[in-house]
């Protein structure tokens, strides 16, 4: 994919959030750079603080958590066209409790804070676009928190599969196992069982 391709993608969902006059827009578009990386590439790692915010143009990558036992718990993925990284570590700059990686080879564009912080700056538009991104990814925190307090198995993989079907044929079993909160046999039985 081009690089002129990649930014109309990032202003589809730039504008859809909040728009930019056509001089923001081209000095937003021109903080970003595209990056490539293989399968299983760490991109942030716990206690780091996340530098980057990411726009992903193809691949999926997951931010999971690991345990003090050494159990990772996914907590999300990320594929085209959604923006990526550790978002509080990076909205906060401080230490990550959470790992992102690739797991499919993965083509970005990357921003950095420094360089969305002198957009923000010079532009307050970038402030509004920020609280409003940052709005909608709590609102989908909120709903997946909810959904997986009150929905039990099937029920959780029922909206995997209306939400992400494609993610089945993209993510290992045992990563949207972890990411439902449900065992991989329990996972393994919904797949064989349960059509929509």
């Amino acid at each position: 994919m081009q690089k002129a391709d990649s930014l109309q993608e990032l202003h589809k969902i730039v504008a859809a959030i909040h728009p930019f006059s056509g001089e923001e827009w081209e000095h937003f578009a021109g903080i970003w750079q595209p990056v490539s990386y293989k399968r299983k590439e760490v991109l942030t790692t716990a206690d780091e603080t996340e530098r980057y915010l990411y726009f992903v143009l193809e691949g999926v990558q997951r931010a999971f958590y690991t345990g003090e036992n050494g159990q990772e718990a996914t907590i999300v993925f990320t594929y085209p066209y959604s923006f990526s990284g550790i978002a509080d570590s990076f909205l906060t700059q401080t230490p990550s409790l959470y790992f992102m990686e690739t797991l499919t080879p993965s083509k970005l564009l990357r921003t950095s804070w420094q360089q969305l912080q002198q957009f923000i700056q010079q532009h307050p538009v970038g402030e509004r676009w920020l609280r409003m991104a940052t709005a909608l990814a709590l609102k989908g925190a909120l709903e997946r928190q909810t959904e997986l307090l009150t929905c039990n198995a099937e029920q959780k993989f029922r909206k995997l599969l209306t939400r992400s079907p494609h993610m089945l044929q993209l993510v290992s079993h045992k990563y949207l196992a972890s990411y439902l909160g449900i065992d991989a046999s329990t996972f393994s039985k919904l797949l064989a069982t349960v059509r929509l």
